[in-house]
Order: C-alpha cells, then structure tokens, then sequence
C-alpha cells in the first residue's frame, strides 16, 4: 500500500466508525487497491484513517467472516485470495437466493414495487438483445435487489446487505447466462409475463433456466 491510498475518515453523522471502515476496506478489496496477500495491519490502517484501532479491529473480523479476509493468530492478517469455485458457486447460490425472492416478493410488492420490477425485466431484454453484458449484469444486479426488497423480510434483507461484498467480489468476471442471444432473450420475455402475472413459481423456474441450473423440483433446463 502507498500513503495515498487511504484518507482519513470524516465520520458520518448516524454511522459507526466500524461501518465506515469496513466500506473502505471492502471497496479498496473490490477495486484491487488491496489486492490478495496483501497484509492488513490494524495499526497502521487506524493511522491512515485517523481513527482508533478498535473500529479498524472490527471492521476486519466483518470482512474476514465473509472470506475476504483471513487471520493467522500472531502470525498476519491479510487480503485472502478467492476460492478456486467463489465464481460459480456464488453465480448458484444467487440464482437460488433470487428464486426464493420472487416467490415471496412477487406475492408481497406494492404497486410501485411491482411496477419497478417489470421495468427492471425490461431493461433486462433490452440489454439481451443487445448483447451488452456489462449492462445486464448491472441490470441483473438491479431487478435481484428489487426481488429481495419487495420480499419485506427484514431478516432476508439483512442478510443479503451484509453478504453483499462478498457477492460482488466473487461475481467480478461474470458474463451472460446463454451464448445464444435469442434464446436468452426469450428466456427474458417469459420472465417478464411472469413477473407481469406476480408468479413466482414461473419466475424462479426461469431464472435456473438462465443460469443453467436445475430447479428445486429437479427438473434439469438444459
């Protein structure tokens, strides 16, 4: 790390000092600014930050319970590198985490919720049938958090908020479900008369399809 990669801190008002430096720490991880290997010493990053080192402390038992970190005790502390299956593995448990959400928050979104969703799916054809694969996966990103609020499960929220980093982290390199452009983009236009007709059951059985995943009934998309 070089002296400029960190400023210090100006803490917020209504915001733990933890909370900030954790969303320092996980940004710099996700930019590459800390890279895998590199060592995370508490002392040195409070200096940076101009805070203590308790904050610093806990923002790094965070991180490494989420695996982006990982402890040797007395030994060092450092940026841990990816496990060989976070890509695809996290690509699965996404894919299933969305389904269970459109199950629940199709059932459960207001009007505006409800309309906010068909939108995000038909930005989602859009992006498909231009083959703009940075554009659906911000798209995709967008419609999943929608699913996930419109649940109105606090605890579900709560959960995929907290795992949020480490989602991002392990999704970087992703690409678009399908080669075939027509196809996936009509996989698109069924997802959106599901979410138009608030059936989740038809919306998580699409979505594995996308994903190449086999539903929880077990039937096999490919």
């Amino acid at each position: 790390m070089t002296d400029d990669e960190f400023a210090p801190l100006t803490p917020r008002e209504g915001t733990a000092l933890g909370d900030d430096v954790y969303a320092v720490l996980g940004e710099a991880i996700l930019r590459g600014t800390l890279r895998p290997g590199d060592r995370l010493r508490d002392v040195e990053l409070a200096s940076r930050l101009g805070v203590s080192r308790t904050p610093v402390r806990e923002a790094l038992q965070r991180l490494e319970r989420l695996g982006l970190v990982e402890v040797a005790a007395n030994k060092y502390t450092r940026v841990k590198e990816p496990h060989p299956d976070a890509y695809p593995h996290t690509t699965e448990f996404m894919t299933y985490v969305a389904g269970d959400a459109a199950i629940l928050g199709l059932a459960r979104a207001t009007p505006e919720e409800h309309a906010d969703l068909v939108d995000a799916v038909n930005a989602l054809i859009d992006r498909s049938e231009r083959d703009d694969g940075l554009g659906l996966l911000g798209s995709t990103t967008a419609f999943y958090q929608l699913l996930i609020r419109a649940t109105a499960n606090h605890v579900f929220i709560t959960i995929m908020r907290e795992a949020g980093l480490a989602i991002q982290r392990n999704l970087q390199g992703w690409t678009p479900p399908n080669e075939d452009v027509d196809l996936r983009t009509a996989r698109y236009r069924r997802l959106r008369d599901a979410v138009v007709a608030r059936d989740g059951h038809a919306a998580e059985s699409i979505l594995m399809e996308l994903n190449h995943l086999s539903s929880p009934c077990g039937d096999d998309p490919r």
